[in-house]
């Protein structure tokens, strides 16, 4: 089965930023001082293995910024670490913060927009020991940290992500306890760093902004939620944190940009959640792919991108530029992650025609990856990596996406997953 783009007249704008994205903690490797090393070698822990070294990212990373563009790409997001940028409180490491200058440089040295995200998970280990997002101290914490990291990084800074998907770190650690501090079943707490979160969006974007011309936003995972024919709204996860979506995109208003990262579609029928993976509580050893279900359990169903930009849009009144900073597929199938791109790109275009503001696609991810409690199992990469030797091996995907980046439209035809 073959599908055909609807309009393939259609093309991205000038300046549109294809780019891939890759997370800290997930690829640097031996990240000790923080909560999620804690938690990966944690007795009990629902991780099915730690992180170790990761990618070596830390060591290679300039490797992969040409290798990025040699592909064609023309954006790069990444994370800078609050753990090795002050490793004590208060205590500000000069050189890990020329480290990520280097990384900055290094993007525009090859015509890479860097999209910088300064917390993607991870929390300082004396953070998590204050109680961690939902301690009260944090969100002044995290300011004096976003403040500190922009005065030595801001006027390299292409766009500046405050949090990632801030809206399920309380869920998934304080109720699910999946993410550390691994607490179940305590909505209070959860709802604590809920707020807390909120707060220090709100603090650390004009920090930030003191320092770079750079846009500066939040990201939000923003799983596209249809109701069926006789549903109601109820309290499950997922629509605990569409509400919490729904404070950060008010709060969006103000910012220059809203990040949307989305991978499947959340059905809501008469009796709850019924998608694939939509009774997901702890991590899964034993997930198998299928035409239907991803390697994470999530459907098969990249239109959803399209519902995330259409609810971002209209949440911040049609006025906040849309950057997609995540979106992909965990495959071991490379064709299938190239179908999957290709129906979701579709749909940026549609939003495109339909007049939203949508500045650029950013996969996820650049690499094979430490996929949190999941381990090294899900295959989201555009580059695989072989973990003893860290060599990289681009797939075919890679390429696929430089070739739209250098034409800004897509293919006439794709393959069906």
């Amino acid at each position: 089965m073959w599908k055909t783009a609807v309009d393939m007249a259609a093309a991205f704008p000038d300046g549109f930023l294809f780019g891939a994205a890759v997370g800290a903690h997930q690829v640097e490797g031996g990240n000790t001082n923080t909560d999620w090393w804690w938690w990966e070698h944690r007795e009990g822990t629902s991780c099915v293995e730690p992180s170790g070294d990761a990618c070596d990212f830390y060591h290679h990373s300039h490797d992969d910024i040409a290798m990025l563009a040699r592909f064609g790409l023309n954006a790069f997001r990444f994370g800078i670490e609050w753990a090795r940028i002050e490793p004590a409180e208060g205590e500000f490491s000069t050189a890990q913060l020329d480290h990520y200058r280097r990384m900055l440089a290094a993007c525009h040295e090859h015509g890479v927009t860097p999209i910088l995200t300064f917390h993607h998970f991870t929390l300082p280990m004396w953070v998590h020991e204050l109680g961690g997002f939902a301690g009260s101290r944090f969100p002044r914490l995290f300011e004096r940290y976003c403040e500190r990291a922009a005065r030595s990084l801001g006027e390299l800074i292409g766009y500046a992500c405050t949090i990632n998907e801030p809206q399920g770190l309380g869920w998934s650690g304080y109720v699910l306890g999946v993410n550390p501090p691994g607490v179940k079943h305590d909505e209070r707490a959860a709802r604590r760093a809920a707020d807390n979160l909120l707060e220090a969006h709100r603090l650390a974007s004009p920090a930030i902004k003191a320092h770079t011309k750079a846009p500066v936003g939040v990201t939000l995972a923003i799983p596209d939620l249809q109701y069926e024919d006789g549903a109601k709204p109820g309290r499950s996860g997922f629509e605990v944190e569409s509400e919490i979506n729904d404070q950060f995109l008010e709060l969006a208003r103000s910012d220059d940009f809203i990040g949307v990262q989305t991978y499947t579609r959340i059905r809501i029928g008469p009796e709850g959640p019924r998608s694939p993976g939509s009774e997901w509580s702890a991590v899964s050893r034993d997930l198998a792919e299928t035409d239907e279900v991803t390697q994470m359990g999530y459907e098969y169903y990249p239109r959803a991108l399209g519902g995330a930009i259409r609810r971002a849009w209209k949440s911040t009144g049609g006025r906040i530029p849309i950057l997609v900073t995540e979106n992909g597929i965990a495959t071991t199938r490379d064709e299938r992650r190239i179908a999957f791109m290709a129906e979701a790109m579709d749909e940026v275009l549609d939003c495109l025609a339909e007049g939203i503001d949508v500045r650029g696609y950013i996969h996820w991810s650049l690499l094979d990856n430490f996929e949190w409690a999941f381990g090294y199992m899900p295959r989201f990469g555009l580059v695989a990596v072989d973990r003893q030797t860290f060599a990289r091996h681009p797939k075919p995907s890679a390429r696929w996406l430089g070739e739209v980046a250098r034409s800004r439209s897509l293919p006439t035809a794709w393959g069906a997953p």
